[in-house]
């Protein structure tokens, strides 16, 4: 590139004033002037409504160093973020940085010719005048912005796991008040069952009273003022057998004899070691055994009902005093059951 020549100094001329070039006026003792032609290296870039021509091969280096101020830009916030919020870290994810574009006192570096005005909203740096100060301040803003966006962030992630934590103890609780309610539910069921139980015993016991009533009506003890002696299956060298075979009355001699039930006479007379015996058949079979008779008073084949007289008590055959033998056979069988056990069944009490 062609230049100027270098301009000689100028002449020293004594008492020059030291005043600055152009102002007030040529003053009469200022000595001659020669013409500057500066070079271009010389000049200073130079302020004002002029356009800035991007560099050509310089762009790769000033986007490295614009995209590294705004990621050191982005780490300060982030940094400010952590220091001045109480709450514990939370696991974030950072937001995409701004277009270098779009920064301050940035995007006029980065347009392809330049002789054309910026496009987009991107203006000059001569186009606005824009000052350190403002270029730090919209730094500071886009900081202040990230900042705040990472805060909100957190907020939400922080708000989100307060609100699964709240969730999961809500449902914790549902659940226990629900077990609650079974236990409960199971508890309740288990009392109405045995309160059922209970009451269907109690009717079975009172309607198996009212059984017992409504049969000792029907049937009667054989005999008064009387005493147990022995009872059925004792054992004893007296009897035949090896034990006794029926249920003792101690009476009086003469002590009326009742029948216990209505039925049939089908045996009255001598029976051996039973002295005399008279046999009442009921109608379900079973055969009554009305021994040691001292006199009977009904014959074979007389129908007789509950408390008509059959005999009178007495000590005939094989004794050691005045009682009646009673023998129970159910369906005539040669072996007898327990007399005491039966007569309960049919409501009385010997």
């Amino acid at each position: 590139m062609a230049s100027n020549r270098p301009a000689p100094e100028a002449p020293f001329v004594p008492n020059q004033r030291t005043e600055t070039f152009g102002y007030g006026g040529r003053r009469p003792d200022e000595g001659p002037w020669e013409e500057w032609n500066p070079t271009e290296d010389s000049l200073r870039p130079v302020r004002g409504r002029h356009r800035v021509a991007k560099q050509r091969g310089g762009g790769l280096a000033r986007s490295s160093t614009v995209l590294g101020v705004g990621v050191i830009a982005a780490v300060g916030a982030g940094g400010m973020a952590s220091a001045n919020t109480g709450k514990p870290p939370v696991s974030i994810s950072l937001p995409d940085l701004p277009s270098v574009e779009s920064l301050p006192a940035v995007g006029s570096l980065f347009h392809d010719s330049a002789h054309e005005a910026p496009q987009g909203s991107a203006t000059a740096l001569s186009d606005v005048g824009v000052s350190s100060a403002e270029t730090g301040q919209g730094t500071s803003d886009a900081g202040e912005a990230l900042r705040n966006r990472i805060m909100a962030q957190a907020e939400q992630q922080q708000a989100q796991v307060e609100t699964k934590a709240q969730d999961a103890a809500e449902a914790a609780a549902a659940k226990q008040a629900q077990e609650a309610a079974a236990t409960a539910q199971k508890e309740a069921e288990a009392k109405a069952a045995a309160a059922k139980q209970k009451a269907e015993e109690e009717a079975k016991r009172k309607a198996e009273a009212e059984r017992l009533a409504e049969l000792a009506r029907q049937y009667t003890l054989p005999t008064s003022s009387y005493t147990i002696t022995s009872t059925f299956g004792q054992a004893g060298s007296m009897w035949s057998s090896g034990y006794h075979t029926g249920l003792d009355f101690a009476a009086p001699t003469g002590t009326l004899i009742k029948a216990i039930h209505s039925g049939t006479i089908t045996e009255a007379g001598w029976a051996g070691s039973y002295g005399y015996r008279t046999i009442l058949t009921l109608d379900d079979g079973t055969e009554l055994w009305f021994c040691h008779q001292s006199s009977i008073s009904v014959s074979v084949g007389q129908k007789v009902n509950t408390g008509d007289v059959i005999g009178r008590v007495g000590a005939t055959g094989n004794v050691t005093g005045p009682h009646l033998h009673l023998e129970v056979h159910p369906g005539g069988q040669a072996t007898g059951i327990d007399p005491m056990a039966w007569l309960r069944g049919k409501g009385l009490n010997p």
